[in-house]
């Protein structure tokens, strides 16, 4: 659903494309972990480690992509104080 023109912001923005969007990067990180994780075969300690860091990369992930897509909607505004 769009509101006014295509000169508005936010015209073509998609609130279930950020969301699946934002859910696959973080799922094809995760998948890339679980990928390592099976090939290496690391202890139990390593391969917590590698885990934890799969989940912040997922996390950074999912901040990463919503970003975009919202400042290409809505385009980047400064902040004034």
């Amino acid at each position: 659903m769009t509101r006014g023109g295509d000169d508005e912001p936010g015209a073509n923005f998609s609130l279930a494309r950020l969301a699946l969007s934002s859910l696959g990067s973080a799922a094809a990180v995760l998948a890339l972990v679980a990928v390592v994780i099976v090939v290496l075969k690391p202890s139990p300690g390593l391969g917590l480690t590698i885990a934890l860091l799969g989940v912040a990369g997922a996390i950074a992930a999912m901040g990463f992509v919503s970003v975009r897509i919202t400042r290409r909607a809505f385009g980047r505004h400064e902040r004034r104080s």
